[in-house]
């Protein structure tokens, strides 16, 4: 049987700082549902190292969807449920309620609209306490934080005139239209951010 397991060597680098910031955000039972999981690899790992979590992992992509399912065979693991096809922006989310919603490097490849969706779909799915937690490149107060992500948001505007980079501060706006607001930001390998929301009170 050909082996389906998707590698990215971006995740072998970020997996870790990952997990140490959801360590001190979640509790160590939680439900979790990621978003655009691809791989698998970061669902694996963090299920791996925290038993207590029940991870959802879901994605748009058959390749995808594949490859967590083969990484879960692989791995043996009992916490990660098979995965599911989800389209946040027409599909109707897995019912909650979730102790944290996680996006690991979707925003700035998909249309603002996902933002919106994200926002609008944790804030229905997730527990009162619950975090929404989101990793990858940002721009702050205007500006990119490094030359080679200023290069990024180029590229991915000409894949995609619709992608690129977000501003922090247009994402935390969006977050407050949905009662959100962002209650730690820490810095990351690779000029990347990891932002978790709260409910705002």
């Amino acid at each position: 049987m050909p082996d389906a397991r998707l590698y990215s060597p971006a995740t072998a680098r970020n997996r870790q700082p990952i997990l140490e910031v959801l360590q001190v955000t979640l509790p160590e039972r939680a439900r979790v549902l990621e978003i655009a999981s691809g791989s698998g690899e970061h669902a694996v790992h963090f299920a791996q190292a925290m038993p207590g979590w029940d991870w959802q992992p879901s994605d748009t992509s058959g390749d995808a969807l594949d490859s967590i399912q083969a990484w879960c065979r692989h791995t043996g693991l009992d916490n990660v449920r098979p995965p599911i096809r989800l389209d946040i922006t027409r599909d109707p989310w897995p019912e909650g309620p979730f102790d944290a919603v996680v996006a690991i490097n979707l925003i700035h490849i998909a249309p603002w609209n996902v933002t919106d969706a994200l926002m609008a779909g944790a804030a229905q799915q997730l527990s009162p306490a619950g975090a929404l937690a989101l990793y990858g490149p940002y721009m702050r107060d205007g500006e990119h934080t490094a030359p080679s992500n200023a290069t990024f948001d180029a590229d991915l505007k000409k894949r995609d005139p619709r992608w690129g980079i977000r501003d922090l501060t247009d994402v935390s706006t969006a977050a407050r239209q949905w009662g959100f607001a962002a209650e730690r930001v820490e810095e990351m390998p690779a000029n990347n951010l990891t932002v978790v929301f709260h409910r705002q009170g």
